[in-house]
């Protein structure tokens, strides 16, 4: 949403990466660990190192990481959203700046270019502004992705799935439950900027507790689709609009083996797409009605999280 807004508004967008984020966060409770193994003092085999900063691997470490971020953001004059605990925002005049967190990768937009300049030069060096449009793309993922799987000199294929065929359990095992668990999580990190793989994914996550041959030629398949679609990502373009538009739709009773619908949305923020589901209901409805109503229960839901995100933001 915010990209959608930097883009149609020529906003300033800046990214930065902290380097050995997890050193930057003192720890406030009190650790201690072993010596490390090649590091022992000779004369004191049995003390201890008492930690002053959250080394990677600690539960500790992304929370005081964090803390310390949110702490410094918030004395430089930053609100931390009530909405969103990733976002901050820096309000001053008509000037607003952005900023969102994910561990250590923090991209900054605003309307205000002198002001995002003063603002990281507090947290870090940054790129130049970003002010025609956006398409985020995850093709090195999809590549690695193809290459994990040994798919990648497969043939691609124009289709998802086979549109006239039920998926049903079949009697026939997969060998591998583990490469099929692993495959198909890997493919819901990819809907994040893949809106046409999110029905046929959701499907698979539906066999996770019985893996058959059948599930793993159906992940082949969604696999040798991305092969040929390698360049499809999410535009995001100047639109002068920020009018909210969402689209529901169900299929009713499309499972055959719980007879569930599948509720499915598109929000959209002007002309762009900043929000999409595809989800199987969790009860079954008596009637195509009363799908189409739990599916347009799931959109308001979600529209009223983007209003009170808007209304946040100014």
């Amino acid at each position: 949403m915010l990209f959608s807004l930097a883009v149609s508004n020529s906003w300033t967008l800046r990214q930065l990466d902290v380097h050995n984020v997890f050193l930057n966060g003192h720890l406030l409770e009190t650790v201690y660990m072993k010596q490390p193994p090649g590091y022992e003092d000779p004369t004191n085999p049995g003390h201890v190192c008492h930690l002053q900063h959250s080394l990677y691997g600690l539960k500790q470490a992304p929370r005081a990481w964090f803390k310390r971020l949110h702490d410094f953001l918030l004395s430089a004059g930053f609100n931390s959203s009530k909405i969103d605990v990733s976002l901050f925002y820096y309000t001053a005049w008509t000037s607003r700046v952005f900023l969102l967190v994910y561990v250590d990768d923090i991209i900054m937009m605003g309307n205000d270019a002198t002001l995002v300049t003063a603002l990281l030069g507090r947290l870090a060096t940054a790129s130049g502004p970003w002010n025609t449009r956006l398409l985020l793309s995850q093709r090195r993922y999809m590549t690695d992705l193809l290459g994990r799987s040994g798919m990648a000199e497969c043939k691609h294929l124009a289709t998802l799935a086979v549109v006239t065929k039920a998926v049903v359990p079949a009697d026939v095992p997969y060998e591998n439950p583990t490469q099929y668990h692993r495959m198909v999580g890997a493919l819901q990190y990819l809907t994040i900027t893949r809106l046409d793989l999110a029905y046929a994914v959701n499907r698979l996550c539906q066999f996770m507790h019985s893996v058959t041959t059948e599930h793993w030629g159906l992940v082949k398949r969604v696999l040798r689709y991305i092969k040929g679609t390698l360049d499809y990502g999410l535009w995001l373009s100047p639109s002068s609009s920020t009018s909210i538009h969402a689209y529901s739709d169900s299929d009713w009773a499309g499972f055959p083996i719980d007879r569930k619908s599948t509720s499915g949305f598109a929000v959209y923020l002007g002309t762009n797409l900043i929000s999409w589901l595809s989800k199987k209901q969790r009860t079954v409805a008596r009637s195509s009605t009363e799908a189409e109503y739990k599916a347009l229960a799931d959109v308001s839901a979600k529209v009223t999280w983007v209003v009170s995100l808007l209304r946040e933001l100014g």
